[in-house]
């Protein structure tokens, strides 16, 4: 099965973009302040001059979002927790897009072409995903910031940015003059554009990490919706020809289920995926009634890593060829 099937099932191809408008993206009330609240709704903010619309093109799918940028080694996490009862959203794709060391954006101007700092995740059973970037520069007129995108289904999607405290970012930037040559970020909150009216819940944390010589990032998003509880399972892409479970348990150490209701008759297959978008191993089951059924998948068996995968049923029958998928952690 080709890659770009792989991603039809993730709703990335032919979905919803990055570019304002497409979706509806969630209000917010700012909040000033030095510490990201808890379980308060992140503040909707603008695209951007500068976003992309990454659902045709492949390459996205990935946790390492570098290419050939240098610059010093950033580990960002973003969570998303739901509004309604502030549990994690397992299944949300977040999409994230930032500048270089330069302050430059792949895809623009004399970058025209190029794909770098662009990249998207699906959340675990945590409401997690994990990025493995450079810590991006500044440009005229804007703090240090990254962009990012939640995006739950086709008509609904949380668009923001975050961005890092003054000391510690200007920190970097003094340590590796040869990286940043452009020197400290000049910019308050306050000279600001986008968090001049409150960045409380977009200020995300920035700690050193010894063991890889680069830093680490975490912030914790807050959308509409309620978490654990998958809201994707609504998208069009399974065409009303099934229903696809969270695999139980999930996180889990050997193996693990996987179960779908059949809706209409017809052919099953599980595929595993890592997030880079290597394909795995697949399940078949055949000319099924309609009905519950299960797949078990035993990763012991596979001796593959503890880690986060996708996996993703596709269904074939009369009326065509139906897909979705979500994410299970192997502990």
């Amino acid at each position: 099965m080709k890659r770009n099937d792989f991603l039809r099932g993730l709703g990335l191809v032919g979905a919803g973009t990055m570019v304002a408008g497409k979706v509806a993206t969630s209000p917010g009330v700012m909040s000033q302040g030095p510490l990201p609240p808890n379980c308060a709704l992140i503040p909707s903010e603008t695209a951007g001059p500068f976003p992309l619309d990454l659902t045709e093109n492949q390459v996205f799918f990935r946790q390492d979002v570098r290419e050939d940028r240098t610059g010093v080694l950033l580990n960002q996490k973003i969570k998303i927790i739901g509004l309604e009862n502030c549990l994690p959203m397992p299944n949300v794709r977040v999409n994230i897009w930032a500048c270089d060391k330069d302050g430059n954006y792949s895809g623009y101007g004399n970058q025209t072409g190029l794909t770098y700092m662009r990249g998207y995740q699906i959340t675990d059973a945590n409401g997690e995903v994990n990025f493995t970037s450079i810590f991006p520069g500044w440009y005229n007129g804007r703090i240090c910031h990254i962009h990012f995108q939640a995006y739950v289904s086709s008509v609904y999607a949380a668009i923001s940015q975050l961005t890092y405290p003054i000391a510690e970012k200007n920190a970097i930037y003094a340590a590796y003059p040869d990286l940043y040559t452009k020197g400290a970020d000049p910019l308050s909150f306050n000279n600001d554009g986008i968090f001049a009216d409150g960045y409380a819940y977009q200020l995300a944390t920035l700690t050193s990490n010894p063991d890889t010589g680069g830093y680490d990032s975490y912030l914790e998003v807050t959308i509409q919706g309620s978490g654990l509880t998958a809201l994707a399972e609504a998208e069009p892409e399974t065409g009303g020809q099934f229903k696809l479970y969270q695999n139980q348990p999930n996180p889990y150490i050997g193996s693990t289920s996987i179960p779908f209701d059949m809706i209409h008759s017809g052919d099953a297959f599980l595929e595993i995926w890592t997030l880079s978008g290597k394909k795995i191993t697949e399940l078949s089951k055949y000319a099924l009634n309609p009905g519950r059924y299960t797949f078990d998948f035993d990763a012991g068996s596979l001796g593959i890593p503890a880690t986060n995968y996708a996996y993703q049923l596709r269904v074939e029958n009369v009326s065509g060829v139906f897909r979705q998928t979500k994410i299970m952690t192997r502990s």
